[in-house]
């Protein structure tokens, strides 16, 4: 399984060598390219290093062992081959992963989430609004930061539509799979019988790329000027600081009024339409990374119901992987973790054909 790395930690050592050389300092240019790419392959060859050195340590313990007559002595050979075991599978392990995060592309600083009411009206309005505060909970405990882009809000609080970005280590790691519809069982706050009603939303996670990965054609872009509209009083009735950006080649129209400066607006509307755009460019990878498993995770498809919440009985189940929990009151108020980490185990096992 390792062997692909071998080539990278030969080229860091290369790097290592070359990066000595006296003579490098005179070419700038050269020098800080060799850095950029001896920085970049250290994330994964330093590990592999250690992982390398460990193992010929148990060489050296396990020759040591054989040849060594003393009993007392062995036996303290033995248990320094069993601790060397122990730290050499462990640093095996940190490989896999760092081998599976580069495979899934979830090295990224942060992403865009976007979430959209579906079938049920204004209560699934505001599910999409409970879906938005248990996100934001979640990067709270989680210590990321947590961006508001836009949102079309109800009369009751729910939302149509909302948009927002999380930033920070291992954001999109954990979220990579949040992709779908969500459905909700509850009695709504409407229900005046007590009847349980199903209502559904429907996740995005946009992966935010750097500018340099998605180039924006100015000449590509049709921008109006809008009011805004919602909360925010007089100034968003007479002030025209909402802002829509339709890209031709296209045909994605973002819509961002969230800010009271036309200048905020627009620019959350470009990050958004880079992310659309880059997770257009990904969504072909993602499918043919789906057709080669046994399930769905990580395909992205937003018409597959991926989870139900049912409230009446505190039960959250995650229908890719068969996973019922109970402890849906926790998991609103941000407890993501266990569930977002059994479906990265499950993904990352598929990934490195451990299933």
């Amino acid at each position: 399984m390792f062997d692909k790395l071998q080539s990278d930690y030969l080229r860091f050592l290369e790097l290592e060598a070359a990066l000595l050389d006296p003579a490098l300092t005179s070419d700038v240019s050269r020098l800080t390219a060799m850095a950029k790419e001896r920085s970049a392959l250290a994330k994964v060859a330093l590990p592999y290093g250690r992982y390398l050195e460990l193992g010929k340590q148990i060489s050296e313990a396990e020759a040591l062992c054989a040849a060594e007559p003393d009993f007392e002595m062995r036996a303290y050979a033995e248990a320094e081959l069993e601790s060397l075991r122990t730290r050499h599978n462990e640093q095996g392990e940190t490989l896999r992963d760092l081998i599976y995060d580069k495979q899934a592309g979830v090295d990224r600083p942060g992403l865009i989430v976007e979430i959209r009411a579906g079938a049920g009206g204004d209560e699934a309005a505001l599910f999409a609004r409970d879906l938005r505060e248990m996100y934001q909970r979640f990067a709270d405990q989680m210590h990321w930061t947590f961006e508001p882009l836009d949102m079309v809000t109800t009369e009751l609080g729910g939302y149509r539509e909302v948009s927002f970005s999380i930033s920070g280590e291992g954001a999109f790691r954990y979220l990579q799979f949040e992709s779908g519809g969500h459905r909700v069982q509850r009695v709504p706050v409407t229900e005046t019988q007590g009847r349980i009603h199903t209502s559904a939303a429907t996740v995005a996670i946009l992966p935010e790329p750097e500018e340099v990965e998605i180039v924006i054609r100015t000449e590509d872009l049709n921008i109006d000027v809008m009011r805004a509209g919602g909360p925010g009083g007089q100034h968003q009735n007479k002030t025209e600081s909402g802002v829509r950006i339709t890209h031709l080649p296209s045909g994605i129209v973002v819509n961002c009024r969230d800010e009271r400066s036309q200048h905020k607006n627009k620019a959350k509307a470009m990050r958004i339409l880079r992310s659309r755009l880059y997770d257009q460019v990904e969504e072909k990878a993602r499918s043919e990374r789906a057709e080669a498993r046994r399930t769905l995770i990580g395909s992205g498809d937003r018409s597959q119901r991926i989870r139900t919440y049912n409230f009446p009985q505190n039960r959250v189940t995650d229908h890719r992987i068969g996973l019922t929990m109970h402890n849906l009151d926790r998991v609103m108020q941000g407890d993501l973790a266990p569930l977002t980490t059994a479906l990265i185990d499950h993904d990352r096992r598929e990934q490195l054909g451990e299933v």
